[in-house]
């Protein structure tokens, strides 16, 4: 099974790498929210069929990206880990926060390796994704998809 990560693929401009691992974090997080829809309640069932749809068209949309850049997109895995076990609502709510979360990192890349309106979509993806990662987890990260390191320099 392969992990619910974003990977470096090769040795290929930046923007098409970035873009590849954003697809491949997509394609993970199609996954995941499947696991999500079969185990969240009724009152945030309307959410995770929102986020599956949405980051299917993401995905989509990355799939078409990454061909318009000469590339061949990072197929899905058949089946990925989960980073914890989902064995209820509860667990499928933290996985939702945890996927959303994991896309963020995705997107800062995929931000600072494009330009022009590459980087507007990018960055509308991860203001997305940390909006929904806040909904899931009911806390905002300061710098969302930067990791403590990345973050202290920053300041």
């Amino acid at each position: 099974m392969s992990q619910i990560t974003s990977r470096r693929m090769d040795d290929s401009p930046p923007e098409l790498d970035a873009t590849q691992a954003a697809l491949a974090a997509e394609h993970a997080a199609v996954y995941g929210y499947g696991v999500v829809g079969a185990l969240i309640g009724d009152d945030r069932s309307r959410e995770a069929d929102e986020a599956y749809a949405s980051h299917r068209a993401r995905r989509d949309a990355l799939h078409r990206t990454v061909r318009d850049l000469g590339g061949t997109p990072v197929a899905s895995a058949a089946a990925y880990a989960l980073p914890f076990e989902v064995p209820d609502g509860a667990a499928a709510v933290r996985l939702a926060a945890e996927l959303e979360s994991r896309l963020a990192g995705a997107y800062v890349a995929l931000v600072g390796a494009t330009e022009g309106d590459a980087r507007r979509e990018a960055a509308a993806a991860l203001r997305e994704v940390a909006v929904r990662a806040a909904r899931w987890s009911g806390a905002g990260t300061p710098f969302p998809g930067l990791t403590e390191d990345e973050s202290e320099g920053s300041r």
